[in-house]
């Protein structure tokens, strides 16, 4: 959890953050989580009712913290996603919980913030098609899911093969890399799936799932990829959003390092790349 706080103050540090471009949500109404959810599991890991098994499953122990925390993340992405339809990017501090899945949390993950956020966009109108181009080295099992019957959002998937979760689900577009993957190989991997993913999907809007857990002294990660090799990625995404006209909102997604300050700076970078896409 210390990662977000710190992700905030280096960005005021560089001066990314400020007033002008600050935009905090609240409380996310529950009509909107159960565009994702089911109504009885909302409530019991509201009301903290979750079996043991289930809590052990989400990986994190129950508090009222948590449940703060967790019913204004998801809100985040969707204010982030209806400013970056507005401005053509926008950057949530936060986001990318891709392993919850309709009834049942996993992997640190509680409420699914990227597919709340395409079904709610497109009941909404506010949209007609969505790509969600997930790059955490976990694989995005809970968007896939949700997701698997609404035809309008495409999920892409690029990840690590031999990682978490052991069962993967079936995403419309995935991409399973070996461990050891290296830079070039993993960015002309990007590069080319954004490609198709773009051609085949046509969207209105781009959900970036920017998950650092990529580098190459991730604990969890299992690929090789350099801080530069992050940062060229991240670029090339908003790049190509760009160049085809298509607005893009971008979350964290996962990250791990016993280091949280280099941790926070490695978030960062999608922040300060989306900065420098769109301002030059």
């Amino acid at each position: 959890m210390e990662k977000f706080q710190l992700l905030v103050e280096h960005l005021k540090s560089t001066g990314l953050f400020n007033k002008a471009c600050h935009f905090r949500p609240g409380i996310s109404k529950i009509e909107l989580l159960q565009q994702g959810h089911c109504p009885n599991y909302i409530q019991r890991f509201i009301s903290n009712t979750l079996t043991a098994k289930e809590l052990r499953r989400m990986g994190l122990p129950w508090s009222e913290g948590l449940v703060k925390r967790t019913l204004i993340s998801p809100n985040g992405t969707f204010l982030t996603a209806q400013l970056a339809l507005k401005h053509g990017i926008a950057c949530h501090l936060a986001g990318g919980t891709h392993h919850a899945h309709v009834d049942f949390a996993s992997g640190f993950c509680i409420f699914n913030d990227l597919a709340i956020t395409a079904k709610a966009l497109l009941a909404q109108g506010k949209v007609n098609k969505i790509l969600i181009f997930d790059c955490d080295v976990h694989q995005g099992d809970g968007t896939a899911s949700i997701l698997q019957h609404e035809k309008r959002a495409y999920t892409c998937s690029i990840h690590c093969e031999k990682n978490f979760p052991a069962k993967k689900a079936l995403s419309d577009f995935d991409v399973g890399l070996p461990p050891g993957t290296s830079d070039k190989e993993y960015l002309d991997c990007v590069q080319s799936t954004l490609d198709v993913a773009i051609k085949n999907q046509q969207p209105d809007l781009i959900l970036y799932d920017a998950g650092v857990d990529i580098y190459q002294h991730d604990p969890l990660g299992l690929l090789n990829i350099t801080l530069q090799g992050i940062r060229l990625r991240d670029k090339m995404v908003l790049e190509t959003s760009k160049k085809n006209n298509i607005p893009i909102a971008t979350v964290i997604g996962g990250g791990y390092d016993d280091d949280r300050y280099a941790l926070a700076k490695r978030h960062a970078i999608v922040i300060e790349e989306a900065f420098t896409a769109f301002t030059h």
